[in-house]
C-alpha cells in the first residue's frame, strides 16, 4: 500500500475520509510481510474493533485473526477514571477529606477527560520498552481539528508545567507532575522527528477536504510536523461505462485533485478506489490492501435507485412550524453535518425566518460551503481560541483590576492552564443556546466524541447549579442542559451514512444521548445512491447494500427521517444547498 514507512505512523485527516480503513489495512499489509504491529486508536468515537470484528477496548489486545497484530482503543472514561486515581490513590489517608474532595471535583470535567486521554496516548509514543517490541506502531487518529489540538498539546503543557506554581488544576496537583515534563518533551521531540514519524494526511478527492488538508499540512509544519504524506481516498474508477452519474463523479474527483494547492500537490501522494464493499473484516480489509479487485460481475446495465423515500424538504417542513428554536446537527465525522445545517438555514432563510448557523467544530468550514451571503442568514463559529482569549481579558478585567501585582500573577498563571478553554467554550456554547429563545439557530457540532465531551461540560454545569440552588429557585431555573432535553425547544439532527459502520456509530450516539435525557428528534441519511439513479456496477452494488441501512433506520431507529441523494456535484452555495430540500431533481443532479 505504502512504500517504505518509519517506526511510527500516524493517519489523520476530515471525518469519514477513510483514516480508520486505511491503518487497519496498511497494519494488515505490514503484518503479512511478518512485521510485529501495534495498532492505536486515539479517536473518541473509535471503529477499530469494528473494522477488525474484534472486542478491543482500553488495553493491548492481539487480533487473533490477524497474526502479528495488536491494538487498543485509547477510551476517553476509562482513560480519566485511571488517571484521577493515579493523582488522587496516593494522598488518600495523607491529605483531609475536603482537600481530596476539592481535588476530585477538578479532575471530573471534560477537560480532563481529554487531558487523560492524550496522557495515556503519550506514554504509548515515549514507552521505549513498549515500542521496541513492534516494527511499527500506527495510529488511527480523531478527525483533524481534536488532533491538531491534541498533537500541540505536549508543548502547551510542557509550558504550562515550567510556569506552574504547584497550584491544583484539571491536570491534578502540579508539583506531582513534575516527572510528566520529560515524557511530554519527548513526546514533542518524537512526533517531529522525520526519521522516526510520519504523519498521512488522508482525504476524499472531495475540494473541501483537500482544503482541509491543506490547513492542517501548514498546522502540523509550524509545530514541526514536517514528514507528511498524502492519500487520497475513494477515487472513482475511470470506467464509467457511459453513467452519467459516474462521469459526474469521475469529473468532480479529477477537478478536486486538479484544484489543490501547490504545497498540498507537492506532497508524497498515494491513490485509493472507490471500493464497491464496505471495508469491514479482516477478508476486505486484505482485498483493499492487497489491491484485489471487488468489481461485481454479472449486474445488468439496467438503472436502480430513484425517489421514493422522505425528502430534507419534508423535514424543514416541521422544523419550520415553531418559528425558532434550536436545531443541532450531530453525528460522525464526515457524514455532512456541515452541508446538512446549512442547507436547512439557507432553505428556513429563503422562507423568510431569521436564521443563526453556528459550528462547534474546530475544522469548521461553513464560510466555503456557503460561499457567498443569504439574505436572513447570520454565520459565527465557536472558536476555541477566540473564546478562551476572549474568557481570559474578561476575567482580568472584571476580577484582576482590584488585585495587587502578585494576586493578578497568580490569576493569569491560573488562566493558562488548559481548564480555561473548557470554560470559554462552554459559555459560547450557552450564549449561543440561548438565542434560539428568538430565532432559530442551527448548530453544525464538532465529531461525535469531541460533541460528547461539550455535552459532559453542559451536564455538569447542570449539576452543579442544581445542587447549589434551594427549592424555590428550582422551580424556576432553566439550564443549558434543561433546553438541549427540552424537543419544544431543541430538535437534534443525526446524520448519518447509509453504509454499517456509520449507522452503528450513530445509533450509539443516539444510546448515549438518551441517557443524558436527550432524545434525537430525526435523522437524516446523507450522500445516498439508493435515492439516485446509476447503471455504473460498483456505485449500483453500493447502491443495493444501502437498503438494508436505510431500512434500520427507518425501522428500528427514528420515526423521523430523511434520506438525501449523493450530489454529483459538491453542493456549495445558497442555491445548491436549497436543492438538497427539493422533493425530487432529475438522475443527473445527483449521485
Amino acid at each position: 500500500m505504502f512504500k517504505t514507512l518509519p517506526k511510527f505512523v500516524f493517519f489523520t485527516g476530515k471525518g469519514g475520509v477513510g483514516k480508520t480503513s486505511l491503518a487497519c489495512a496498511t497494519t494488515l499489509d505490514l503484518a503479512s510481510k511478518g512485521k510485529k504491529i501495534l495498532l492505536v486508536s486515539t479517536d473518541p468515537a473509535s471503529n477499530v474493533g469494528q473494522v477488525f470484528e474484534t472486542e478491543i477496548g482500553n488495553s493491548i489486545t492481539p487480533i487473533t485473526t490477524a497474526p502479528g497484530v495488536d491494538a487498543i482503543e485509547i477510551n476517553p472514561e476509562e482513560a480519566a477514571a485511571e488517571y484521577r486515581e493515579r493523582i488522587v490513590g496516593p494522598m488518600r489517608g495523607i491529605l483531609p477529606q475536603d482537600a481530596l474532595a476539592s481535588i476530585e471535583e477538578q479532575l471530573s470535567g471534560a477537560c480532563t477527560i481529554e487531558i487523560a486521554a492524550f496522557d495515556e496516548f503519550t506514554a504509548l509514543l515515549t514507552d521505549n520498552e513498549l515500542v521496541e517490541r513492534y516494527d511499527h506502531v500506527i495510529f488511527d487518529t480523531a478527525p483533524t481539528g481534536h488532533t491538531i489540538r491534541m498533537l500541540k498539546l505536549p508543548g502547551a503543557w510542557s509550558g504550562f508545567l515550567e510556569d506552574g506554581k504547584g497550584d491544583a488544576s484539571c491536570l491534578g496537583p502540579l508539583a506531582g507532575l513534575e516527572k510528566q515534563r520529560d515524557r511530554y518533551g519527548a513526546a514533542v521531540d518524537r512526533l517531529s522527528d522525520a526519521t522516526t514519524t510520519r504523519l498521512v494526511l488522508v482525504a476524499r478527492p472531495r475540494q473541501s477536504a483537500l482544503t482541509e488538508v491543506a490547513r492542517t499540512s501548514i498546522e502540523l509544519a509550524d509545530i514541526g510536523i514536517k514528514n507528511q504524506q498524502l492519500a487520497i481516498n475513494g477515487m472513482m474508477p475511470a470506467d464509467t461505462g457511459g453513467d452519467p452519474l459516474a462521469e459526474a463523479l469521475l469529473k468532480r474527483d479529477r477537478d478536486a485533485l486538479a484544484a489543490m494547492t501547490p504545497e498540498v500537490a507537492a506532497l508524497p501522494r498515494a491513490e485509493f478506489t472507490l471500493r464497491s464493499e464496505n471495508l469491514v473484516g479482516i477478508d476486505a480489509l486484505k482485498r483493499f490492501a492487497t489491491g484485489a479487485d471487488d468489481t461485481p460481475s454479472g449486474i445488468a446495465p439496467a438503472a436502480i435507485g430513484g425517489t421514493g423515500f422522505p425528502t430534507l424538504g419534508e423535514l424543514v417542513d416541521d422544523i419550520e412550524t415553531p418559528g425558532k428554536g434550536l436545531i443541532m446537527f450531530m453525528g460522525k465525522g464526515g457524514v455532512g453535518k456541515t452541508t446538512m445545517a446549512a442547507a436547512v438555514a439557507c432553505e428556513l432563510a429563503a422562507r423568510g425566518h431569521e436564521v443563526l448557523l453556528t459550528t462547534t467544530d474546530p475544522a469548521a468550514h461553513i464560510t466555503e460551503t456557503l460561499a457567498g451571503d443569504q439574505p436572513g442568514l447570520t454565520v459565527s463559529r465557536i472558536d476555541p481560541e477566540v473564546e478562551t482569549a476572549r474568557y481570559r481579558d474578561h476575567v482580568m478585567a472584571t476580577k484582576g483590576h482590584d488585585l495587587d501585582a502578585q494576586a493578578r500573577s497568580m490569576l493569569e498563571e491560573d488562566l493558562r492552564s488548559p481548564c480555561t478553554e473548557e470554560i470559554a467554550v462552554f459559555q459560547a456554547f450557552s450564549k449561543v443556546i440561548r438565542e434560539s429563545s428568538r430565532r432559530f439557530v442551527i448548530m453544525d457540532t464538532a465529531p461525535t466524541g469531541h460533541t460528547l465531551l461539550l455535552l459532559d461540560a453542559t451536564g455538569s454545569y447542570h449539576k452543579d447549579i442544581l445542587r447549589h440552588q434551594g427549592e424555590a429557585s428550582k422551580a424556576k431555573l432553566v439550564t443549558p442542559m434543561m433546553r438541549l432535553q427540552d424537543p419544544e425547544q431543541t430538535k437534534i439532527m443525526i446524520v448519518t451514512l447509509p453504509e454499517t459502520t456509520p449507522v452503528l456509530e450513530a445509533a450509539h450516539l443516539q444510546d448515549d444521548l438518551k441517557r443524558a435525557g436527550i432524545v434525537p428528534w430525526g435523522w437524516i441519511v446523507n450522500s445516498s445512491l439508493a435515492a439516485a439513479t446509476t447503471t455504473q456496477p460498483i456505485l449500483q452494488k453500493r447502491a443495493r447494500a444501502e437498503q438494508e441501512q436505510v431500512a434500520k433506520v427507518a425501522d428500528e431507529l427514528s420515526t423521523r427521517y430523511a434520506v438525501v441523494p449523493m450530489q454529483a456535484e459538491e453542493p456549495v452555495g445558497a442555491g445548491r444547498l436549497q436543492d438538497l430540500c427539493a422533493v425530487a431533481r432529475p438522475a443527473t443532479a445527483a449521485e
